[in-house]
């Protein structure tokens, strides 16, 4: 019983609150009801939505009616209440198109920095508006307001990468430690730096434009005297795979002499000594196993301060 007297007291709390503001600021636009109106016919959804940021627009005064409550992202209610209902007379959002959705949460949201490049995200391209994700009335979290746990959106549609953390070696997503958006930002990032060429899925960039792995990885930030080609101008994902993977240290490939010779395999400027002679020489045989593990010497491979070769 303590629970359904809480649920009615926080009711009760949040009618009072709507209906003092309403009182506070009438409707000077006779074509908007007031959110007060809303709670008649929509009681479930507003027993809840005390919790959620948006409320806060309902108990401002400072906040004009246009803008408050309900009305705020539905639109003049007042033809609805009058039509007893009804998706014609009010901005129904499940019958809107993603892009328009869009512009109805940018109505306010403009102004945030992390979704200054939605319009242009893969997401808005691809037809996935912000209720894809997100649920107003009855949110998971009263944060984000994220619809389900944040791994579970992200694998309604990527189910490849729900496959790719469940390999033995991966990043800890499933079990909390971190979540998607600690690399990605779902509205949008800018261009990277890194691997221009073939641009990564709306990876957030870190400080000074960095790989979202150098927030954790902080050792290999550098910046180093000798750096690595593949990791400054490709990035980490030439060698590791960030989901997960089958391999130790997330590596593309089981052994680490097979990674090294995607690229050192002797064409053009690759593979080559500063004295021109090749790589696979007598002192490079990879027909020996002693030569089969490269980090064995070449211990600094994402960047050295001492050696060019990376060697100790």
């Amino acid at each position: 019983m303590g629970s359904v007297h809480l649920k009615i007291c926080s009711f009760l709390l949040f009618a009072i609150s709507g209906a003092l503001n309403s009182l506070a600021q009438a409707p000077a636009n006779p074509l908007y009801a007031g959110s007060t109106a809303c709670r008649t016919c929509h009681p479930n959804v507003a027993l809840q939505f005390f919790r959620n940021p948006h409320n806060k627009s309902t108990v401002s005064a400072n906040v004009p009616i246009e803008d408050a409550g309900c009305e705020g992202c539905h639109g003049p209610g007042k033809k609805h209440v009058d039509a007893r209902g009804g998706k014609q007379s009010i901005v129904a959002f499940s019958e809107l198109t993603a892009n328009q959705v869009v512009d109805a949460c940018l109505r306010c949201h403009a102004k945030d920095t992390n979704r200054a490049n939605i319009r242009r995200s893969n997401h808005t391209q691809a037809s996935v508006g912000c209720t894809s994700c997100h649920s107003i009335h009855q949110p998971e979290s009263n944060r984000t307001l994220l619809a389900k746990r944040q791994a579970e959106v992200c694998y309604g549609c990527h189910n490849d990468v729900r496959a790719q953390f469940s390999q033995p070696f991966k990043h800890r997503v499933n079990e909390g430690f971190m979540t998607c958006s600690d690399c990605h930002n779902p509205h949008g990032a800018a261009s990277p730096t890194w691997k221009m060429g073939r641009r990564p899925h709306m990876v957030d960039t870190g400080l000074q434009n960095e790989q979202p792995c150098m927030k954790c990885h902080t050792d290999k930030r550098g910046p180093f005297l000798f750096e690595h080609a593949a990791v400054r101008v490709d990035g980490c994902e030439t060698c590791h795979s960030p989901h997960g993977s089958v391999n130790a240290r997330m590596l593309k490939r089981p052994v680490i002499f097979t990674v090294c010779l995607e690229c050192h395999n002797g064409a053009g400027s690759f593979g080559r000594q500063a004295d021109g002679v090749a790589i696979q020489s007598a002192s490079h045989n990879m027909a020996d196993p002693r030569f089969r593990n490269c980090t064995t010497c070449h211990i600094r491979i994402h960047g050295s301060n001492a050696d060019r070769t990376f060697l100790r």
